[in-house]
């Protein structure tokens, strides 16, 4: 007779993972919601992507293909990159656990900073990995602060680089020095998902093409308006890809993801496009949060963070948002319980935004 005590136990570290919660996307009562809690691109995606995503629907009853050959020389041939270097995932999200369950297992370590993603945790306790949170130095990565919690444990250190939800970043020789004083087994992954409106900043393509233990990632979801189909990409050593890419599941992206993912990226056009409207847009939204007295560091991604006097004025402007149809994001999770996120839209949520906060500000005087 079986023993009905005994019951299937997860692996150790999976019960302290906590759910994610994605960015609010309705309001009761409002058919005129302005969603700025997720960073999305207002634009949306480009009509080139949009086209191909109609074509492929047509043969949705086939197989995609495993290699994801016809995307994987389209990333090469934008970014000037090897295209067997390229590693295909269903978003950035899933590079990164691919990197994660490939190099790291139980009794390893991996280094994230406090106000970082809060996907890595999640990542190390899936791979059954310690998560070790690090300092940052005024909301921005503190390169002294990741070495010196590096032990003979650490295999892995994930770094968002513009972050999130900060939008701070560190330069080019900043990150050098990082990639230098980690040992050669630990590898520095550079999750890019916002780089393309980082001004003058590479991504850490020349880290990744001449170091064997940098992995850079980049997404569709953010600059190309894809999030709706998860597409991100990976490049880094040959080695490192080979080993990640025997975890990957051979049909993980589908037709149309793979389609559209293509024709978005050889859209040059459309990116200038997007990044001068956030550029903009962007200049123009910390100008008037300064002006209302609520603090923002310069942001070089597509979002900002307000950063209020108290967690209670935050609550107070994010229901005075709402009450205008806007939602926001609170990132008390990401320890900025004084914090709004707010994503950068076109000309007229902007306006939208700062009026709101306007009127706000002027009820409590």
């Amino acid at each position: 007779m079986k023993d009905q005590t005994l019951k299937p136990q997860p692996r150790a570290g999976i019960m302290r993972i906590a759910l994610y919660q994605g960015g609010k996307s309705s309001l009761a009562g409002r058919s005129d919601v302005l969603k700025l809690s997720s960073n999305e691109n207002p634009a949306g995606a480009p009509p080139a992507a949009r086209a191909a995503i109609a074509e492929a629907a047509a043969s949705v009853h086939r197989y995609p293909s495993t290699d994801h050959a016809a995307l994987r020389q389209a990333i090469a041939e934008t970014h000037g990159l090897d295209p067997e270097r390229i590693i295909c995932g269903a978003g950035s999200d899933e590079v990164l656990q691919f990197a994660a369950q490939c190099f790291a297992g139980e009794g390893d370590e991996i280094i994230h900073t406090e106000h970082g993603f809060s996907m890595y945790p999640i990542l190390a306790h899936m791979a059954g990995a310690t998560p070790v949170k690090v300092r940052e130095r005024e909301r921005t990565v503190d390169v002294d602060a990741i070495l010196g919690a590096v032990t003979e444990r650490t295999r892995i250190v994930f770094i968002a680089n513009p972050g999130n939800p900060t939008g701070t970043m560190i330069g080019e020789a900043a990150l050098e020095r990082l990639a230098d004083g980690l040992p050669g087994d630990v590898i520095l992954v550079l999750d890019g998902a916002y780089v393309e409106y980082a001004d003058g900043y590479e991504g850490g393509v020349g880290l990744a093409s001449s170091r064997h233990n940098v992995l850079m990632t980049r997404t569709f979801s953010k600059i190309y308006g894809l999030g709706g189909l998860r597409v991100g990409w990976g490049y880094g050593a040959a080695e490192m890809i080979g080993a990640m890419t025997r975890i990957r599941q051979p049909f993980n992206l589908s037709t149309v993801q793979l389609a559209a993912a293509e024709a978005a990226v050889r859209d040059g056009d459309w990116v200038e496009t997007c990044v001068r409207v956030n550029s903009e847009q962007g200049a123009r939204l910390t100008a008037a949060l300064g002006e209302l007295g609520i603090s923002c560091d310069e942001s070089h991604a597509n979002f900002v963070l307000a950063r209020f006097a108290h967690e209670a004025e935050a609550v107070e402007a994010d229901e005075a948002l709402q009450e205008a149809g806007i939602i926001a994001r609170r990132v008390g999770g990401y320890g900025f319980p004084e914090g709004l996120r707010i994503t950068v839209g076109n000309a007229e949520e902007t306006g939208r935004v700062i009026a709101a906060l306007e009127a706000w500000r002027e009820g409590k005087s």
